[in-house]
């Protein structure tokens, strides 16, 4: 087979790279391990607060009684992915964040509203890592005393739509991702969301805001009966482009071989940590890895022949290219 030696300084034409900021939810720390951002200071007021360049809303309320989470965003580094219920709702199934990180956050109610932010306002996102709540995961695997079990039967599925909001107009595209498909034919393609997974939001454009709603197939009496959460980590945003000649004096990135048949390696001048990641050409992320030491391989083999996405996360700097998988 040919080899290619692809170097990001020559492939101007493939590369985006922008100037970004993310949000990982690792700060403020929480004040001990297992918890989660519980705020009862202000019912029925939001007591959200902000992370990278967005505002996260969060309301606790009283409205049955008691104080119970309405809606909104918590940061949590719970690490219970087995416990299943209700009193188990701050917990990711991943039982971590993004990349083994120790903070991420967990949403719940049917819609939400992130109000981007500075630098961030009237922009692009880039988009966000998902994964599903234990609470959620759980209860379409086994039902419980509220919602059903998924099943192929009935073609289940649980999925979030987001949409941006520029100039209080909703945005006519949106961006799909469904946290449990079970409306496949082939029903050992049925599945339930376990990792976390990457949403790219680019195709929305410029926007103030994202509104987010989930739904699922599973209602009755016109209420949703799935849990009505998720998690998420690494919210990036998009504010302004920078030249590709700058990042790739810095990041020196080698790709090869392209076209690929069992592995790709990849090669950086910089010491420092990058994030890179596997995806498909309609952004979901396949595979996420660490490159710690300059140096990366990639098993390819288990990919179908198709053309895929590499995406690098250097704090800021963002660049991505693609390569054939034969």
């Amino acid at each position: 087979m040919r080899k290619f030696l692809l170097s990001f300084s020559v492939l101007l034409g493939c590369i985006t790279t922008q100037a970004q900021t993310v949000a990982d939810f690792e700060s403020p720390k929480l004040p001990k391990t297992d918890t989660a951002y519980i705020n009862y200071t202000k019912l029925g007021e939001d007591v959200g607060f902000s992370g990278g360049l967005a505002y996260f809303p969060c309301v606790y309320d009283t409205s049955f009684g008691y104080e119970y989470w309405d809606y909104g965003f918590a940061y949590s580094n719970m690490t219970d992915s087995v416990t299943s219920g209700f009193m188990n709702q701050y917990s990711a199934k991943t039982a971590k964040g993004f990349a083994g990180s120790e903070q991420y956050v967990v949403a719940t109610g049917m819609e939400n509203i992130i109000r981007l932010t500075g630098a961030a306002s009237g922009k692009p996102v880039n988009g966000f890592y998902i994964t599903n709540s234990t609470y959620a995961y759980n209860s379409m695997r086994d039902g419980d005393g509220f919602a059903k079990k998924f099943s192929a039967s009935d073609s289940d599925f649980f999925r979030l739509d987001v949409f941006g909001i520029r100039r209080d107009t909703l945005s006519k595209d949106s961006v799909s991702f469904y946290l449990a498909d079970f409306r496949f034919t082939d029903t050992t393609k049925n599945y339930i969301i376990r990792d976390w997974q990457w949403v790219d939001l680019n195709k929305l454009g410029k926007a103030d805001s994202l509104y987010l709603r989930l739904s699922s197939s599973d209602t009755a009496f016109g209420f949703i009966n799935t849990p009505l959460y998720f998690c998420m980590d690494n919210f990036i945003t998009n504010e302004t482009s920078v030249s590709v000649k700058d990042v790739t004096a810095k990041a020196d990135l080698k790709v090869y071989p392209n076209p690929a048949n069992n592995v790709i390696f990849v090669e950086s001048a910089l010491a420092a940590t990058q994030l890179v990641s596997v995806s498909d050409l309609t952004g979901r992320m396949i595979a996420s890895y660490e490159m710690n030491n300059q140096k990366l391989e990639i098993n390819t083999s288990a990919l179908a022949p198709a053309t895929y996405v590499l995406t690098f996360r250097n704090g800021s700097q963002v660049s991505t290219t693609k390569f054939i998988k034969q």
